[in-house]
């Protein structure tokens, strides 16, 4: 293998998303060159691009909502009248008795696993088993309100057949990566500049094409460019209420009598580009909410637009000049909000928060001191050129020679199990009700600060049963027909610890071996 055999597992799974198995030749490859294997992948143009048929624009997903939405106003009118006739034929329950209310049984984790579905491989390969408990309903609920048969699996609607297609159209991406450091970015920059697909229809209907249209484009271009686009993206408008904000002074915010919503303004700040402590007052959030008034997008009724697409509404934008963090920015309309975030996106203080967070991310979660200033240093001179960024991460000595401590989070646990056994998925189901197992819901945060990134939040006593639940599960299918000692060669080669190697000879099983080599430090870490 290479003559620093852990230069080949850094590689693997620090910078990318593990190997592959079967005929992929990654494990070579990354042994021979090991920085030229992680750089190759970043050299491709549009490598990060995920265009398949299908996959629809934010405004035709929004007008497939909106149809979606009145065909439920109107089934659940018809239902009401249907009702009304039936009162007078249909004989009340006898005093003091309820009608029968029948709930599903609650199964415990576990438990859905062992009943978990199958992924489909390509011919010739084995089928990889991932979870869980909602196969068939990691999807949206049913509309609020709308009766469910007691024990009835429901069709799915638009809204979660389209949520499936964009989660399965990512996780195939990411299993068919060459090494993974372009879906690792993604995966990075989304969590970052998060959305929740629990805020309502919408989001949920969104949550892919936001990625695919304000993240994908931007992972290798000048942040300053990303931050425009996910600060003017429908979803992000959506998810943090700037349709609501309306300029106390603007037209419409006189005759509605209603003022500004400042949580998309604090989140830029706050989460997005400056971080906590990094200069701004509470005043300089209420100048940014009002220079951003009128940032919205178009609604169903189309009357500024497209349905879904973004729109700058002058009858609800705040004028006059802003002054923001010691600058005035004059009322220029829509070139307002854009100057003010091209500003903020190359403040020294968004320099050093985006640079610890990345650091965090890739090395370790105490980032080491030097390598901050370093990437710091070549975000501010390359005027937050992203590629420029990463490249010099994958340059940095110090990114190569820190021991490999981070734990992978759910999803790059999942991907990295799909990679290793030439899995390609089929069905998202699995896959979703997965990671909501191990509490990490495709694009569903609990809040928008995304998932956390650090050991802490993934290497839970109960989280890890639920990876070893998963890993024995995984075995017992197909355990059989694979050498797990081979395996370890493409997870670690050479530099596989003499403790792994005896664990996995002396199980007792093939079965058994396998989860144990899913659950190694070489494959969970980092």
């Amino acid at each position: 293998m290479a003559r620093d055999p852990l230069a080949a597992l850094v590689a693997l799974n620090r910078f990318g998303l593990g190997a592959r198995g079967g005929a992929s030749g990654d494990p070579a490859s990354a042994a021979s060159d090991p920085r030229g294997f992680v750089k190759l992948e970043l050299s491709r143009p549009n490598g990060a691009l995920l265009e398949l048929p299908g996959l629809q624009s934010t405004p035709a997903l929004a007008e497939a909502v909106f149809a979606y939405q009145d065909e439920v106003k109107r089934a659940r009118e018809a239902a009401k009248e249907v009702a009304k006739d039936n009162t007078s034929s249909h004989a009340p329950p006898a005093e003091g008795m309820a009608p029968e209310r029948r709930s599903p049984p609650l199964d415990k984790v576990a438990t859905s696993i062992a009943g978990a579905s199958e992924m489909k491989a390509p011919e010739g390969g084995s089928t990889m088993m991932m979870a869980p408990a909602e196969a068939n309903q990691a999807a949206p609920a049913m509309p609020p309100n709308a009766a469910k048969p007691p024990q009835q699996q429901q069709p799915l609607n638009v809204i979660q057949k389209t949520f499936r297609a964009e989660a399965l159209a990512r996780l195939q991406r990411a299993v068919h990566a060459d090494c993974g450091i372009t879906e690792r970015l993604v995966a990075f920059w989304s969590n970052h500049f998060c959305i929740s697909a629990g805020k309502g229809e919408l989001a949920r209907m969104w949550a892919g094409s936001f990625e695919r249209e304000a993240i994908r484009p931007y992972v290798l271009g000048r942040f300053a460019d990303m931050v425009k686009a996910v600060e003017q993206h429908p979803a992000m408008l959506f998810f943090l209420d700037n349709q609501q904000s309306l300029g106390p002074d603007s037209l419409a915010g006189l005759n509605r009598k209603r003022g500004l919503n400042e949580n998309l303004a604090r989140e830029i700040m706050e989460l997005h580009t400056l971080g906590v402590g990094g200069g701004y007052t509470q005043d300089d959030v209420t100048s940014l909410a009002r220079i951003i008034t009128g940032w919205t997008f178009v609604g169903r009724q189309g009357k500024l637009g497209v349905p879904g697409s973004f729109i700058f509404n002058t009858n609800a934008h705040q004028p006059g000049p802003q002054l923001l963090l010691g600058k005035t920015y004059e009322d220029h309309g829509l070139a307002q909000g854009e100057a003010a975030l091209a500003d903020i996106a190359r403040h020294p203080s968004t320099a050093k928060f985006i640079a610890t967070k990345f650091v965090r991310h890739f090395v370790a979660d105490d980032p080491p001191p030097a390598l901050v200033a370093q990437l710091e240093g070549v975000f501010k001179k390359t005027d937050g050129d992203l590629r420029a960024m990463t490249l010099a991460l994958v340059d940095a000595d110090a990114a190569w020679s820190a021991p490999l401590t981070k734990i992978r989070n759910p999803n790059e646990f999942l991907v990295a199990s799909g990679r290793l056994l030439a899995r390609m998925p089929e069905d998202a189901g699995p896959y979703l009700g997965a990671l909501n197992a191990l509490g990490q819901p495709l694009w569903t945060p609990a809040g928008p600060n995304g998932f956390a990134d650090t050991n802490a939040a993934w290497a839970a006593p109960e989280g890890m049963k639920l990876r070893l639940d998963i890993s024995a599960q995984l075995a017992s299918r197909i355990g059989n027909n694979i050498d797990p000692r081979e395996l370890l060669d493409e997870v670690a080669g050479d530099a596989a610890s003499s403790e792994t190697r005896k664990t996995i000879e002396r199980a007792e099983t093939r079965q058994q071996a396998l989860a144990l080599l899913l659950m190694s430090p070489e494959f969970q870490r980092r």
